[in-house]
């Protein structure tokens, strides 16, 4: 098998998840990657620092990744992350250029050879009989593929490899950054002094609740000067936008349900006297697959299932309702079988899996398989060992190490063949059987318990809506747009025809879908191209058909007012009631004052701890905590104070140290570095935020 073929088989699925999507595989390659033929010709879908990124060369790692992880990502999902790699990838590697970073021949040597060898070069090279990486085998089969270096199919192991080398060069890097993690010893010695110290404090409150929020008006001008006075918080670097939407069911009508439930009646007298279920079913075109074996009523999880077991063989239960199908369940056989069986067994295989599609390929044909699998019966006959003819013969990877034994398992996990012989025979038995993937000689070791099993055919059809009711939703909806070309008529039309109105909260320009609405490229790519108060043409997004109108563009840099109103608001409320609390009722020098002008008691906090993040009695208060342990107001009174909840005034205590539990100072700054060094790994973001990124992917996606 080449080696291709074994990464493909043995590791493909591991790619994407365990390197394109950590932060370390972003981080550059070195002279592995190509650098001169990734950055070729072709459109431009973006530019980082003034590097390109070409649309082929981008398509092409979608394509990749695509593949090595089997198509278990969603495209869009993938397109995005696939473009959040190169940008990171590109932006490091040109930090690393300056800094002059590279893997010299025995690192790279390491990486794939060492100790450490990536997951798909394990899963390719561990010896199954020892369970150990295979070094030596995997160096002579890279050696030999350098004389097939010109065959396209070598570009796929080129990726594997560059990413490899791409996270031993970004844990360099990373390793640069983290001996930069340093706390003084005073800093140390001092948070380990706070850490230890617990305060007393008296205060008089007042919460922001005790004035209604309709009592405080907030202008869009007051919020515009919160967002400017707090700019570093509301700055976005994509320009974003905002839709309102009406939209109009596509969803299947009664009548559709009905039409379902009246053919399938017309199927159940067939359905009873038929004695192959199999072919029926595929005839019929039943959305459920048939299961040709028993299975314990443990393992059925059909919410009528009570209802279904009552049936006698033959009698039909239906229809009824399965989620968004109709269904017609016929038992066609219950018997008593064992909770659970242990087997060996020996596959000759036919088929093999792809784990790129799923889909089963052809490896060998029946003839052949059958034979080699009477040559392995027949050395087992005459006195070979089972698990010596295992080794040579037997084509299932997972047992065959182990003797070809499958341990106990309960019924339905296997193909309904070999289910069918490891429930229903007895243990001691041996029989030839054919599944899907093969033939197989199974022996029954051992059954353990006892329930019935019942073999079950589900004629299932999915309630689907007619053309009639699609057409329907798509003319409504069309007409609704064609009279509310403005916000006005847009407003007035829906109030008219009793639709609600829907804000999407704000997106970017390469999203795929719309917050809250669904997944509609279609309908952002329309919102980019138009001007606030543009309405669009009916949009089918899942099943529903969408009338958007453009109601905010929030251009790169601060926030508009209408886009964080939500946010906003209650902060300039709250600053708007401290201001009125402060000045109406917060009157003193004592805290006796206070708690008379306020109507409210004086209250006393003990045994705060500098490390809690809850005052009890106030919840999170951080600004109360910072004044308890002030050494200036120790025996004073403070001014009033605004805090998250409300306003306090507060009188220091006193503060007093308690035992440190063990931890020094010295322990205390190994942690505190420990924590810099993981939140360095887990936040390199700053090069990303400075970097002038050009993102053009609008243009082709």
């Amino acid at each position: 098998m080449s080696l291709i073929q074994r990464i493909r088989d043995k590791a493909a699925w591991i790619i994407f998840g365990a390197i394109a999507l950590a932060l370390l595989a972003f981080i550059v390659q070195d002279a592995f990657m190509r650098r001169g033929s990734f950055f070729g010709s072709g459109s431009t879908i973006g530019k980082v620092n003034g590097e390109s990124i070409e649309h082929d060369d981008f398509q092409k790692k979608v394509d990749f990744y695509d593949q090595a992880n089997g198509g278990q990502v969603e495209r869009n999902q993938l397109t995005a992350n696939v473009w959040d790699y190169l940008v990171n990838q590109t932006i490091m590697q040109q930090q690393v250029d300056k800094l002059g970073l590279a893997l010299t021949s025995n690192e790279r040597s390491d990486v794939l050879f060492g100790n450490n060898p990536p997951p798909w070069m394990q899963q390719a090279f561990t010896d199954p009989q020892t369970g150990l990486f295979d070094a030596v085998t995997a160096k002579k089969q890279f050696a030999a593929i350098k004389n097939e270096a010109n065959d396209p199919k070598y570009a796929t192991l080129n990726e594997y490899v560059d990413n490899a080398m791409m996270q031993r060069l970004g844990e360099k890097y990373q390793s640069l950054i983290n001996g930069a993690a340093y706390v003084p010893k005073w800093m140390s010695e001092k948070m380990s002094a706070d850490a230890n110290s617990i305060a007393k404090a008296s205060y008089v409150y007042v919460p922001y609740a005790s004035i209604s929020d309709s009592a405080v008006k907030v202008s869009d001008e007051e919020m515009e000067a919160y967002i400017k006075k707090n700019a570093a918080r509301f700055k976005h670097d994509e320009e974003t936008r905002s839709v309102s939407y009406v939209s109009f069911s596509a969803a299947p009508s009664k009548d559709d349900s009905l039409t379902v439930q009246t053919e399938l009646n017309q199927l159940k007298s067939e359905f009873a006297a038929t004695t192959d279920e199999k072919s029926f079913l595929n005839t019929k075109g039943s959305e459920a697959q048939y299961y040709n074996s028993l299975i314990s009523g443990n393992e059925i999880k059909q919410a009528v299932k009570d209802t279904l077991f009552s049936l006698p063989p033959g009698a039909i239960y239906g229809p009824y309702l399965d989620g968004g199908n109709y269904v017609l369940a016929k038992m066609v056989a219950k018997q008593a079988i064992p909770d659970s069986a242990k087997v060996r067994h020996i596959l000759v295989a036919t088929h093999q899996r792809d784990q790129n599609s799923g889909n089963l390929l052809r490896i060998r044909d029946d003839s052949g398989a059958a034979k080699r699998l009477d040559s392995a019966i027949a050395l087992i006959k005459n006195g070979a060992s089972f698990d010596s003819v295992c080794i040579k013969y037997s084509d299932d990877p997972g047992s065959k190490v182990v003797g070809g034994v499958i341990d106990y398992f309960a019924t339905g996990q296997m193909d309904d063949n070999f289910n069918d012989f490891s429930f229903t025979g007895k243990p001691g038995e041996t029989k030839t059987v054919h599944s899907v993937f093969g033939y197989h000689y199974v022996e029954i070791l051992g059954q353990r318990g006892s329930t019935t099993g019942y073999k079950i055919a589900y004629l299932s059809k999915p309630i689907v809506a007619s053309s009639e009711t699609d057409n329907a939703a798509n003319n409504a909806a069309a007409q609704f747009a064609a009279q509310s070309r403005n916000d006005k008529n847009f407003e007035a039309n829906a109030k008219k025809q009793g639709l609600t109105i829907t804000a999407s909260p704000e997106f970017k320009e390469n999203d795929y879908a719309i917050p809250a609405l669904g997944a509609s490229r279609t309908l952002v790519k329309w919102a980019f191209e138009g001007k606030v108060g543009e309405v669009s043409q009916p949009e089918n997004v899942g099943d529903k058909y969408v009338v958007a109108i453009i109601t905010t563009i929030n251009e790169k840099g601060l926030s508009s007012v209408q886009a964080v109103r939500q946010v906003v608001e209650p902060l300039v409320r709250n600053e708007k009631k401290a201001q009125t609390i402060i000045g109406q009722q917060m009157k003193g020098n004592t805290l006796e004052e206070y708690a008379k002008n306020a109507r409210q008691q004086v209250q006393t906090v003990d045994s705060l701890s500098f490390r809690s993040f809850i005052v009890p009695g106030l919840d999170n208060e951080p600004q109360f905590i910072g004044a308890a342990f002030n050494k200036q107001i120790q025996g004073k009174v403070s001014s009033p104070i605004a805090g998250m909840k409300g306003v306090f005034v507060l009188k220091g205590e006193g503060i007093s140290g308690v035992a440190n539990m063990g931890q020094t100072a010295e322990m205390m700054r190994t942690q505190m570095e420990q924590a810099l060094k993981q939140q360095m790994s887990q936040e390199v973001t700053a090069l990303r935020k400075a970097a002038d990124v050009k993102d053009y992917r609008s243009k082709f996606y």
